[in-house]
């Protein structure tokens, strides 16, 4: 296979002498399609329809947690527009890129058809009429991604003869028209590759890949795009016989401990944790639950039951509650006035209702120079879990338990109040953490990196007196966390992730669908009054997520790295980039939720970067420096790009002046726009919620041959 791989290069050399259309065109130095026609319309509902498909969308299963999604369909419009020449023909041009792209009457048809709807079927029958939108086309007819190869069974003839290339998949004509245009295989790099979108399309296609990012979680999200979603069949097995092996590597570790079961066939699927906290006026220590209800579906709730002698509240959970209960329990110990207004600690002794703010629970103050505090104590290194003087405790107040129905099929549920057995159970876990805390962090099982402070990274401190990462993280879930990562290889470290995301004590009980969500729903630290954490059984289904399976031609390379844009070293033809922005996610901060599991003790894959965030070095803001380190970046690309080498910059913002930024950015770090498209990127949902970024405009550059001088505003 080598050999003939070798011999059709070496046969490839005439083939830039071949005819485009009517006449001789040597590729190396023609424009880029992309440069001069793209079907924005059309791609704009295949990126909506890629969006809307939420979890189902290749790679999210590898790391929910990452919102900066750019779509892979418009990761692969980018590069395959870059590559593909513009041959003076654009009409045929534009029939060729939509073959390829899946986007043609034939390729629909096959879309339709496999979507095997009834409202597809219609659509087939009336594909001939103009008429139907190709956004309704598109919604009722799968991803071309989801139909496989034989999409593009009908377009090959078609492709060579205006192509004049022999290729029958996308990795053969990528290297013949890599060869025709760099001599080689096109190299594809992305130094701001996030979840790994364009490199992993990259590579799909057929590319050399190089991909690059700050963030070493980022970096190893991309390595889990190449090694599992496009790894070969035989290595998925055996990824999933090591997954196998340390799931039931935990368990027998967890049953040993036997800290997950009642003694009764039962095991834990989730337990249910609260925040409890002394009322100032009458010396209750009262549970913080903003409402009483469990679960909307098994009508379940909390009822607080008053122990005068001990001034403090037992907690009992009714099972079956009636329709006028549970529209009562709405309203639990934490109550707001409004939207965005500090809330009430509320509760009843004897008839009379107290209120105290949360806030004056804390012992928020603003001193006369601006500066603010509150009477939390601050956390140790030593901490897990509160101190008896501490102004927030936590209790558990509810189990889920679950176990196997009769049939072994289906498991039956139940919501459960909390025993003297379970409260034991609560102190074995706190007690073997107690004794393995200073062994676990010293091996780096589990974390001891301190929060730094930050725009998003504050709030655990000034709400909880949190100052290190494992202090998010309850005992329970740092004996799981530990042992997990202790036993994870890379490939298992993806999974891990996944886990850890929705095994913390930021973790919100989702009471509509009886389910611990993750942390990172939205793209912040927020701290919660009660909270869920997985037992291990339920747990372990993050760590058996079903992967896509996409697996990449053999002879593709691909490296990953993690280190800032400014410093790679390696030449690549073309830069596919969606880069940091002024308001853009802070992952520079909130990923420190991850780092500090892994930065210790990495697998020998991810040894070689830097386990920290390095935020000093990320770029971010609005103002002069943002600017800079952007062209300190774009700089080192367009000396590494050869002369008739292309950079297709993805940018989102709702700020004009950041467009007016970018286009000095561009200028000055020696590259100049040839061609710039507008496509909608966002979903329905957000432009419901009359978002301003409603799209992505793609700046096509090249290098700038001759020492040019502009004015600012000319430019812009």
């Amino acid at each position: 296979m080598m050999n003939e791989r070798q011999n059709d290069r070496e046969n490839l050399a005439d083939i830039q002498q071949r005819p485009f259309g009517p006449r001789p065109y040597k590729l190396k130095d023609a424009p880029s399609l992309i440069e001069k026609l793209l079907p924005v319309q059309k791609l704009s509902a295949e990126v909506h329809k890629e969006r809307m498909a939420g979890s189902g969308q290749t790679l999210t299963a590898l790391g929910s947690y990452w919102k900066g999604r750019k779509p892979l369909i418009l990761a692969k419009a980018c590069i395959l527009g870059a590559i593909l020449p513009s041959t003076g023909n654009p009409r045929k041009d534009l029939e060729i890129f939509e073959l390829l792209m899946g986007m043609d009457h034939e390729s629909m048809k096959k879309r339709l058809k496999a979507k095997g709807s009834s409202a597809a079927s219609e659509f087939i029958e009336s594909l001939t009429n103009k008429d139907v939108p190709y956004r309704e086309l598109v919604r009722a007819a799968k991803r071309p991604e989801e139909v496989g190869d034989g999409l593009f069974d009908h377009a090959w003839d078609r492709v060579n003869r205006h192509l004049g290339t022999d290729a029958r998949s996308f990795p053969e004509l990528m290297e013949q028209l890599g060869i025709m245009r760099f001599g080689h295989r096109p190299r594809v790099a992305d130094t701001f590759c996030g979840s790994g979108q364009i490199p992993f399309e990259a590579a799909r296609l057929g590319c050399d890949v190089f991909a690059s990012d700050l963030n070493p979680i980022a970096a190893m999200l991309t390595w889990g795009a190449f090694h599992i979603v496009g790894a070969q069949p035989e290595e998925r097995k055996l990824l999933e016989r090591q997954r196998d092996e340390l799931i039931k590597k935990v368990q027998e570790a967890i049953d040993r401990l036997g800290i997950e079961e009642d003694g009764h066939g039962w095991r834990a699927k989730v337990f249910l944790y609260c925040v409890e906290a002394k009322c100032p006026q009458t010396g209750w220590m009262v549970p913080l639950l903003p409402t009483f209800i469990i679960s909307k579906g098994y009508k379940v709730m909390a009822r607080l039951v008053p122990d005068h002698a001990n001034k403090r509240y037992d907690i009992e959970i009714v099972s079956g509650a009636t329709r006028e209960q549970l529209e009562e329990a709405k309203r639990g110990t934490v109550r707001s006035d409004g939207h965005g207004s500090d809330p009430y600690l509320v509760h009843t002794v004897d008839g009379q209702e107290y209120r105290t703010k949360i806030s004056t629970l804390r012992g928020d103050y603003r001193k006369p120079d601006g500066t603010t505090g509150n009477g939390l104590r601050l956390w140790e290194k030593r901490d897990f879990m509160p101190r008896p003087d501490d102004i927030f405790q936590e209790r558990l107040y509810c189990i889920q338990w679950m176990r196997p129905k009769r049939n072994g099929k289906q498991w039956e549920y139940e919501f459960r109040a909390v025993t003297d057995e379970d409260l034991e159970r609560e102190r074995k876990v706190e007690a073997f953490i107690a004794r393995h805390l200073d062994e676990w962090q010293g091996k780096g099982w589990i974390p001891d990196m301190k929060i730094e402070p930050g725009a998003k990274t504050d709030e655990p401190i000034r709400t909880r007196g949190w100052t290190h990462w494992h202090h998010l993280f309850n005992p329970r879930q740092l004996l799981v966390g530990g042992v997990v990562n202790r036993y994870s290889n890379a490939f298992l470290k993806i999974g891990f992730g996944q886990m850890l995301n929705y095994m913390s004590r930021l973790s919100r009980w989702d009471l509509s669908r009886d389910n611990a969500q993750g942390v990172f729903d939205n793209q912040a630290l927020n701290t919660l009054f009660n909270y869920s954490c997985r037992g291990f059984l339920f747990a372990a289904n993050l760590l058996k997520k079903k992967y896509k399976k996409f697996s990449f031609d053999k002879f593709i390379n691909f490296h990953v790295t993690s280190l800032p844009a400014h410093q790679i070293t390696q030449q690549n033809d073309l830069y596919i980039t969606d880069p940091p922005y002024g308001d853009a996610v802070k992952y520079e901060e909130i990923l420190e939720f991850f780092i500090a599991w892994l930065r210790k003790n990495p697998p020998p894959e991810f040894a070689g970067w830097i386990w920290d965030s390095r935020r000093a070095l990320a770029i971010k803001g609005e103002d002069e420096d943002f600017r800079r380190e952007m062209v300190r970046a774009y700089s080192r690309m367009t000396e590494l790009m050869p002369d008739n080498g292309i950079q297709v910059i993805m940018f989102t913002h709702q700020k004009g002046a950041i467009w007016a930024d970018m286009a000095n950015i561009v200028w000055a770090s020696g590259l100049q726009v040839t061609a710039a498209w507008y496509v909608v990127t966002e979903t329905d949902s957000a432009l419901r919620q009359g978002s301003y970024v409603k799209g992505t405009v793609l700046l096509v550059c090249r290098k700038r041959k001759e020492r040019l001088k502009t004015y600012r505003d000319d430019l812009a």
